[in-house]
């Protein structure tokens, strides 16, 4: 399985019979290094509704003739605007094209802007992408809570991606707290650096994971690593 960074929150995940884009902020990212017209995948998952995270979305969707995974209101938004979905929710699954996605729970907000207003998206999520055996887990923007441990405790976190941007999520503390707890054996650093609110190390971070015995990449935008 190879997985992409593309800036900010946004990763690629690959194997030889199917490509997946999480959260694609691509064409209004500094940072993501790739238009949204270059993104081929058999299917979009998202975390939450926010624009650095629901970005490309829908525009995805339609070229590439595939689904959205998200929870119900995202989802149903998405319809809305003419994407094919797949309406989920927290603790459920699905199985589509070789794939798993379950939803878990995230501790954030979401909502999507209009003009001056601001529409509701249901609640945020974090994923476990199960691919060939392999599950990696993003955790959408969550701020660190205690069931990271429990779904540590019930899979086998091959990558988790972490936010450490805080301000609006984690922090780098608290996601090495969340990496001990999830007993991933390789993580990426997410939503950080893209603004100047959110400035991290990310090479600091990922040499404090490796004090941890866990293998951190702080990867630039078009960059991957194998799993």
């Amino acid at each position: 399985m190879k997985i992409t960074y593309y800036g900010h929150s946004a990763l690629l995940v690959e194997t030889g019979n199917v490509k997946v884009i999480i959260d694609p902020f691509l064409s209004g990212n500094p940072n993501s290094g790739i238009s949204p017209a270059n993104i081929s995948v058999d299917a979009v998952l998202l975390t939450h509704g926010h624009s650095d995270h629901f970005g490309d979305a829908v525009e995805i969707a339609k070229q590439n003739d595939c689904p959205i995974f998200a929870v119900f209101e995202l989802a149903e938004y998405c319809r809305m605007k003419g994407a094919q979905v797949k309406h989920m929710n927290i603790g459920g699954s699905h199985t589509y094209a070789g794939m798993t996605v379950k939803f878990t729970q995230a501790f954030h907000s979401s909502s999507i802007q209009e003009g001056d207003s601001w529409i509701y998206a249901g609640q945020p999520a974090g994923i476990l992408l199960t691919i060939e055996g392999k599950t990696i887990f993003h955790a959408g923007d969550t701020a660190l809570f205690s069931d990271l441990r429990l779904i540590g405790e019930r899979n086998a976190i091959a990558l988790a991606a972490l936010p450490i941007g805080d301000m609006l999520t984690m922090g780098p503390d608290d996601a090495l707290l969340a990496a001990r707890w999830l007993r991933a054996d390789k993580v990426i650093p997410l939503h950080y650096n893209t603004f100047p609110d959110i400035a991290q190390d990310g090479a600091d971070f990922c040499d404090r994971l490796h004090q941890e015995g866990v293998e951190g990449f702080p990867l630039k935008a078009g960059e991957s690593v194998e799993i």
